[in-house]
């Protein structure tokens, strides 16, 4: 089929924060495994959750078709990044940086958040056609996890109302929460509605059910294709999450 050019892949990644002591699933001995699945499935809009500095810029030497967007900053060691990579085919025509609490601007996590959790948002067009794209990742209290959807809903209110949206991340909730209910209320689907598998797998390839990693989306698209994918290469998994990954068509 061919692809037109209204149509776009989106692709959400967990990538494992790079100085966890992951014995022999640590960043170094994973880092090829990772580069390997992004060249098998490249992505238009790719959104990272738990990317250290030094992952951020192997991510940069390795997809050179892309553009990047998101909080870098190395001089954090234990920093964890939210990124958008777009592929430079598209134009960023405005992006902008959250904190997910009542502080966006400011560095601070909210009450109840073990991490300062994040958002990064980006307005995206391609000859006429305009996407946002959205990229988060959620702490593990549910009631912190409500608050984060209403404060991703503001963030969006500050963008144009008339595009399609696209949010992935990690949510750290499965489609049964108040999380993915809240999104529901506010007009989203999720690529896997009433698929539901496996995406947190914690470096074993097993099937625990966990599936927290979503792609959401609203306005005028048509999910094409799906998958989450499960590849091990040499026997080894380049996260402990399973990317997700959708085809879309602009059907406006």
């Amino acid at each position: 089929m061919a692809a037109e050019k209204s149509d776009f892949t989106a692709m959400t990644m967990n990538l494992r924060f790079g100085l966890a002591d992951d014995g022999d699933n640590s960043w170094p001995n994973r880092k090829q495994l990772c580069a390997e699945l992004l060249n098998r499935y490249p992505s238009t809009f790719l959104g990272i959750q738990e990317s250290n500095h030094f992952q951020t810029r192997f991510l940069i030497q390795n997809l050179r078709d892309h553009h990047f967007i998101g909080w870098h900053n190395p001089s954090k060691e234990r920093w964890q990044s939210n990124l958008i990579f777009y592929h430079k085919s598209w134009e960023c025509l405005r992006n902008k940086h959250y904190f997910l609490t009542d502080t966006p601007g400011i560095e601070s996590k909210m009450p109840g958040s073990k991490w300062p959790r994040q958002c990064v948002i980006g307005l995206f067009r391609k000859a006429s056609y305009k996407v946002i794209v959205a990229n988060t990742h959620f702490d593990f209290e549910e009631s912190v996890q409500k608050k984060s959807v209403a404060l991703v809903i503001r963030f969006l209110s500050e963008f144009p109302g008339d595009c399609p949206v696209i949010v992935t991340g990690d949510f750290n909730s499965n489609p049964d929460g108040k999380a993915h209910a809240l999104f529901r209320a506010k007009g989203f689907c999720e690529v896997f509605d009433n698929q539901h598998s496996t995406t947190f797998h914690n470096f074993t390839g097993e099937k625990t059910l966990d599936h927290i990693d979503w792609i959401l989306y609203r306005g005028h698209l048509k999910v094409i294709q799906k998958k989450i994918i499960t590849d091990s290469i040499s026997g080894r998994y380049p996260s402990d999450h399973y990317p997700v990954m959708a085809f879309f068509s602009m059907t406006n």
